[in-house]
């Protein structure tokens, strides 16, 4: 293996910034003063009231947004923790009446005096709040049964993943959950029957793919059932919990999950033979009635940008173009030098695989683990800000691994639970040299910074540290691809080209997200095709489970990149990247738009400074 050599470093950083020129591209922004009067009219104490106030509201329209959050304390935490969120359309009906309410109130101290940091909060909640609103149209346009967040899936992840299980009362309340789990099953069927009845069917390998989570959940005896086995192995350690109110519980699970769960889990499967024959092989959300404006309501959710899926084609093929010839160089530079960029990074990744004996799962998981703790050294001198939580690397659990992506779930704000690092493990072979770049962005420098800080930021409304109210997942995720980037740009692949190459293909991953979701969903594109553009089949499932999404990486990506770009010009010397750093993790989870007004008023400060 040769050596990264660092002048190839600085040769390949020159050919990685393309600007994005996404300004033009984004909503009217919110912030309706300039940012210097802005930052000098005092805090409207009765934004604060109403702002925190409704917030609580809004938590307590979903229980188990609650728990996640632990928003609450003493016996109003302890009442929602026993709720699992309705599943109907009252609940819905609420939400939404909820939701016009606050924008109408939103309106009303955005058009009067706020000062900076109240402005960013109301312009943050204004835009979550419209997005609920206008997405009513659309909210059946995604399977409810899909193989990725359906709710046979997400009810079993957020009992035995998110439910606390602190002391004996957590025990009675996961058992008081248990008891609603057929309910919400059957709310969720109901609603599943009702998208059909107007044509708003999945395509028929989501479907599939759901039956096949189904099956695995219907394949143990109750004594078996995840539900089961989760609560006997997360209570053992109870102190307060005795052996005999233990095993009571256990036992009390057994018999919920056989008589009430797995009926409902059957009645599931029935649905999806029924609604079997009417699936065909057209994947694009366009093959249903108004598909194209339901594309283009999570394009804007996703992205928080006005860009059309045609805008977003062009970007991912001017990326894909330009992360390839890059790619080809350092190809080149290790002798592989035929074939397809693709087909020379798969022959790159085969000299990588394990060869020991046994599974070599284990050993992959502590190489993860290695590399985060390498990763939290690395980013000592690029970041003021640094999460308290500690991050633990897990794999992804049975149910949910043929069909996840790697991915972050959040610290419990009580401590209890650590940000974990989910890696699902299929083999028999495995993604060898981009484990560095999945480490930088799921876990440092990347979502673990990112979304740990914010819930532990003590300036911020308990709302924003939260993530009640947010920006889609332009933010989140462009800043998980900015921590990739950040690794390369900061040499941390000196002396490990493979590792580099795999950084970039995870870059180039993100660029082919463009060109494919939106071929599938706005151009007809088949999912062979979307596979035969190099994206494994998992993830191209997930495209076409979850329009939209796969767009937010990289568009934020470039936002954060162009922000950057943009302070660095005007400030010069006195631009600083850890400070540009706290600037972007402070502020938390934020339109692209509100992001830029925070950017652009830091800059007139250092300026004036």
């Amino acid at each position: 293996m040769s050596t990264f050599r660092p002048r190839a470093l600085r040769t390949a950083l020159a050919t990685l910034f393309v600007p994005l020129m996404l300004g033009a591209a984004l909503p009217p922004v919110a912030l309706a003063e300039p940012a210097v009067k802005a930052a000098a009219v005092k805090p409207n104490a009765a934004f604060n009231l109403w702002a925190d106030k409704f917030a609580e509201d809004w938590v307590r329209l979903n229980p188990q947004l609650a728990t996640s959050t632990q928003y609450f304390s003493g016996k109003e935490q302890d009442a929602l923790d026993r709720q699992l969120t309705p599943i109907t359309d009252a609940q819905r009906q609420k939400v939404r009446a909820l939701a016009r309410a606050g924008i109408a109130r939103l309106d009303k101290f955005l058009a009067g005096p706020l000062d900076g940091d109240q402005r960013i909060s109301a312009a943050t909640m204004r835009w979550s709040l419209q997005k609920t609103v206008e997405g009513e149209p659309f909210e059946d346009y995604n399977f409810i049964f899909s193989q990725f967040s359906g709710v046979h899936v997400s009810l079993v992840n957020f009992m035995t993943q998110t439910h606390p299980l602190r002391r004996a009362a957590d025990v009675d309340s996961y058992l008081a959950r248990l008891d609603q789990v057929a309910t919400r099953i059957d709310e969720a069927l109901a609603r599943g029957r009702a998208a059909a009845a107007r044509n708003l069917i999945p395509p028929r390998v989501i479907l599939e793919r759901a039956q096949d989570q189904v099956n695995i959940f219907l394949k143990p005896e109750a004594a078996q059932n995840v539900l089961v086995t989760s609560l006997d192995k997360r209570s053992a350690n109870l102190s307060d919990l005795s052996p005999e109110a233990r095993a009571a519980a256990v036992a009390r699970a057994t018999r919920v999950v056989q008589e009430k769960i797995i009926p409902a889990y059957a009645r599931v499967k029935d649905f999806m033979a029924e609604i079997h024959p009417r699936t065909g092989n057209v994947v694009g959300i366009s093959r249903l009635p108004d598909g194209a404006a339901a594309y283009q309501h999570y394009l804007s959710n996703f992205t928080s940008t006005r860009l059309t899926a045609e805008q977003i084609h062009a970007i991912g093929l001017r990326e894909v173009a330009r992360i390839e010839a890059e790619m080809d160089k350092h190809l080149r530079e290790l002798g592989y030098s035929e074939g397809t960029v693709e087909a020379r990074m798969k022959q790159l990744d085969a000299t990588f695989q394990p060869k020991v004996e046994g599974d070599p799962r284990p050993e992959l998981l502590a190489r993860y683990a290695g590399i985060v703790k390498d990763a939290q050294a690395r980013s000592e001198s690029l970041f003021n800000l640094k999460p308290a939580a500690p991050v633990e690397v897990r794999r992804e659990p049975a149910l949910t691994e043929p069909s996840a992506s790697a991915h972050y779930s959040l610290p419990a704000p009580d401590g209890s639970r650590p940000g974990i690092f989910w890696v699902p493990m299929r083999g028999p072979k495995f993604d060898m040299i981009r484990m560095r770049s999945l480490s930088y962005h799921e876990a440092v420098p990347g979502h673990h910074f990112q979304l740990a800080i914010q819930q532990e930021q003590k300036g911020l409304p308990k709302y924003r540290a939260n993530r009640i109210f947010g920006g889609g997942s332009a933010h989140s995720e462009g800043w998980g691809l900015y921590a990739e980037r950040l690794a390369v740009e900061q040499g941390w692949y000196q002396g490990d080209v493979p590792s580099l190459l795999g950084a970039l293909g995870s870059e180039l991953f993100r660029a082919r997200r463009l060109v494919v979701d939106t071929g599938m969903h706005a151009k007809g594109w088949t999912r062979e095709q979307a596979i035969d553009f190099g994206i494994n089949k998992e993830e191209v499932e997930r495209y076409i489970a979850w329009p939209g999404q796969a767009n937010a990486y990289m568009i934020g990506m470039l936002r954060i990149l162009e922000l950057r770009e943009e302070a660095k010009t005007a400030l010069g010397a006195k631009f600083s990247l850890p400070a540009f750093h706290d600037v972007v993790l402070r502020t938390g989870s934020v339109p692209l738009d509100v992001l830029g007004d925070v950017v652009h008023r830091w800059i007139d400060q250092q300026k004036n400074s």
